[in-house]
């Protein structure tokens, strides 16, 4: 039997975490998560759309399709994924169940990963590419082709190899940047404790020789006495020097650690990355592959610049059309100057994005399923006087697709806040010691789990 399962709205995702069990409870129409770091955002867009997806263990996804039944997805840790009509109570995973055995909600739509996160997530960067799409194009048209194609395609291996190899090791692509910043910052302060009990050595000695001269030599020669002692104290005074150097490097360990959610080195190397850590190899590939991708990335950045890769890629055969276009142009003599600059009062462009985002979901899956819009700080660097009509339009428009708006922008929480007390949306602020753990960062005040 055909099934057509339309993917209206999510309910609740439930994250286990150890002993600890995490809920985020969504509003069927728009929910505005709060107080979330860049580094927190991406985590739970990687765990919603993992648990989507094949890749992520440990995730659960209560769902309402359009046609009213209500399901529940089961990635219980080392055992098999499932999915349950939850009125019903039976199990249905065969529907979502591929050719290779795997149960992949995404892939039940003819979506992947990569298309999901650059369909159904919208960032600041990518509603400015929606709105001004034209002008982008033009301004990659007047690169050179082949340095501009080629380098996007080392992004692209880089990061399938960056997403290979970390399922690979039963991790994700950002452990290898938090992984990789704890061990930078736990050998600073190796190195600065080092050079602290060198120089403390040598201290003592100076000082001790110092006082030993300065003694006798008041005898004779005050002045040179007072030299002496001097030269004791700078030693000290550098002392305390490299000492307040190793403080700052294990604030800043200590900071990359929170981020990790561990309360010290050895913490995180038992509960964080626990097999990748305890095999080398892994570890090492995975760091290599990592720092490769942001080699990569950057070389991307420096010949496009705010243009993101996938973007470019799925415009590539307009970008091409409009390269030949401007050199045909070129030969005759009639191209024109440099493209305008985006106008600040941009508004209407900017809604005219978002719109056209919120209808392509309503009809994204391969039988016409719609599907959640997850908005990355959409709005962090727009004129703060943009900011309410945008988000009233949001307000109006949510519900058809519903919307998840991941934010650390205190203008949207502060509209959201009042907002919230209509019941048109939901607001979500973790708690300050959530931010600790940014894979795990949202919760609601209490704890749940599923069953089947």
């Amino acid at each position: 039997m055909t099934c057509r399962w339309g993917l209206v709205r999510l309910e609740r995702m439930i994250i286990e975490a150890g002993d600890n069990t995490f809920t985020l409870s969504l509003h069927p129409r728009l929910t505005v998560v709060a107080g979330l770091g860049s580094v927190g955002r991406e985590a739970l867009i990687g765990e919603l759309l993992g648990a989507l997806g094949s890749s992520r263990s440990g995730v659960h996804l209560e769902l309402v399709e359009d046609e009213g039944r209500r399901l529940a997805v089961f990635r219980p840790e080392g055992a098999r994924p499932r999915v349950v009509d939850i009125d019903a109570s039976s199990d249905v995973s065969a529907e979502f169940t591929d050719a290779d055995g795997r149960l992949d909600v995404l892939a039940r739509h003819g979506l992947d990963l990569r298309s999901a996160r650059r369909t159904i997530r919208l960032d600041q960067q990518d509603l400015l590419a929606t709105a001004h799409s034209d002008d982008m194009i033009r301004r990659l048209a007047e690169l050179d082709q082949t340095e501009l194609w080629s380098t996007a395609a080392r992004v692209r291996v880089t990061d399938d190899e960056l997403q290979t190899l970390a399922q690979e090791v039963g991790s994700v692509p950002e452990d290898a940047e938090i992984i990789e910043r704890i061990e930078d910052r736990h050998q600073a302060v190796e190195v600065a404790l080092d050079q602290h009990r060198r120089l403390r050595r040598r201290a003592t000695r100076v000082c001790a020789a110092a006082l030993a001269l300065a003694v006798p030599t008041t005898l004779f020669d005050p002045k040179m006495a007072l030299m002496i002692l001097g030269i004791g104290m700078i030693t000290i005074l550098l002392a305390f020097l490299y000492r307040a150097r190793v403080d700052q490097a294990a604030a800043a360990e200590r900071s990359a650690l929170n981020d990790a959610g561990a309360q010290s080195y050895l913490g995180f190397v038992v509960q964080r990355v626990d097999g990748l850590l305890s095999n080398s190899e892994q570890r090492r590939r995975l760091l290599a592959v990592a720092e490769d991708h942001r080699a990569a990335a950057r070389c991307w950045t420096a010949v496009a610049g705010d243009v993101s890769v996938d973007w470019a890629l799925e415009h590539h055969e307009e970008v091409v059309a409009a390269a030949k276009l401007r050199s045909d142009m070129a030969s005759l003599g009639t191209m024109s100057s440099t493209a305008p600059e985006m106008d600040n009062d941009s508004m209407t462009d900017l809604a005219h994005a978002l719109i056209t985002r919120l209808a392509h979901l309503r009809t994204l899956g391969t039988t016409g399923e719609s599907f959640p819009l997850i908005l990355d700080e959409p709005f962090g660097e727009v004129e703060p006087t943009m900011k309410p009509g945008l988000l009233e339009l949001l307000s109006r428009s949510a519900g058809s697709p519903q919307v998840l708006v991941l934010t650390d922008d205190e203008d949207v929480a502060s509209w959201a806040r009042l907002e919230a007390l209509t019941g048109v949306l939901a607001i979500v602020e973790p708690q300050p010691e959530a931010e600790q753990h940014p894979a795990r960062a949202v919760h609601a005040p209490e704890s749940a789990s599923l069953t089947a």
